[in-house]
């Protein structure tokens, strides 16, 4: 199926263009502008944003939207087209300790240490959901080889985990702990929390491994051999859809609906031809309620 994308036409991307001549006729760039700066009233651009963040929130969970010739805009054009759905989408929130808006995906990180964050480098990027409502992604360039992008449903990794492994389904609602999900250092959640009616998961093994160490809190054989069976459910391939971002190209995921992971990959020789993606991370108005033991997070 290929209904998980969205092109787009000349009547929206004309909308679009017509938003960025207005910022660019203000001298502003993302993530330097606010909606109000682009009001945009066009009844078929908002009926896409309605049909984006239904589809995020009760749909796949997962959208890629094409349409953006990025041969005939400059970088910073892609950045801010992007930014300017983001503000009409949710609000922008923040990925690093120094307030970054926009995050760059590209291999500029020393894999030996281990204050590297791994989309910093061109290592395979284990499945995981990040710490907000939504993450998007827009490709700049992607790279010489590799580097494709994977999404497995948290829904089917459950209801395999319910069939196959039942006894582990408590260790999954028991709280442990986050690293940077609390204020002042690790936070306690469940991996799975289920709320009026609907499923929410969040899942980075390295955060779990890593707020254990830092509380002191060993984790019990029992708790590693339930991420072990939640692993590998989540790597079996026909669970996985991948797909390869091309240049332009708008990825969004509901971060408690899916895992997302990228595969390993070769840069070009040339610094100018690497790969790049910018990332966003986003509060939703339309988002699930959380249940009060599954603390929310938008925001680094």
């Amino acid at each position: 199926k290929e209904d998980w994308i969205i092109r787009l036409d000349q009547h929206l991307i004309s909308v679009l263009n017509n938003a960025l001549k207005t910022i660019q006729a203000k001298n502003l760039q993302a993530p330097n502008f606010e909606k109000s700066d682009i009001p945009i009233d066009d009844a078929a651009f908002l009926t896409l944003v309605n049909q984006v963040s239904e589809e995020l929130e009760n749909g796949y969970g997962f959208i890629v939207i094409r349409g953006l010739d990025a041969s005939i805009y400059s970088e910073q054009d892609l950045i801010d087209i992007f930014y300017i759905l983001g503000l009409y989408l949710g609000l922008p929130v923040v990925q690093d300790k120094g307030g970054q808006l926009l995050g760059l995906v590209e291999n500029v990180g020393d894999v030996n240490d281990k204050q590297t964050r791994v989309y910093q480098t061109n290592e395979n990027l284990p499945f995981h959901a990040d710490l907000s409502d939504v993450v998007g992604l827009l490709c700049i360039r992607k790279a010489m080889t590799g580097g494709e992008s994977s999404l497995v449903s948290f829904s089917a990794v459950y209801n395999t985990i319910l069939e196959e492994y039942p006894q582990y389904l408590g260790y999954y609602y028991h709280p442990a702990y986050l690293n940077h999900l609390g204020k002042e250092g690790p936070g306690l959640t469940p991996m799975f929390s289920y709320w009026e009616g609907k499923l929410a998961c969040r899942y980075l093994r390295k955060y779990i491994e890593t707020g254990h160490d830092l509380m002191n809190v060993p984790m019990s054989r029992v708790q590693i051999e339930a991420l072990d069976v939640f692993d590998e459910i989540s790597h079996r391939p026909e669970y996985r859809l991948d797909m390869m971002l091309e240049p332009g190209d708008i990825q969004l995921c509901n971060n408690y609906v899916v895992m997302h992971s990228r595969q390993s990959f070769e840069d070009y020789p040339e610094a100018d031809k690497h790969r790049k993606l910018v990332r966003l991370w986003l509060k939703m108005a339309n988002a699930r309620t959380l249940a009060p033991d599954f603390p929310g997070k938008n925001g680094y």
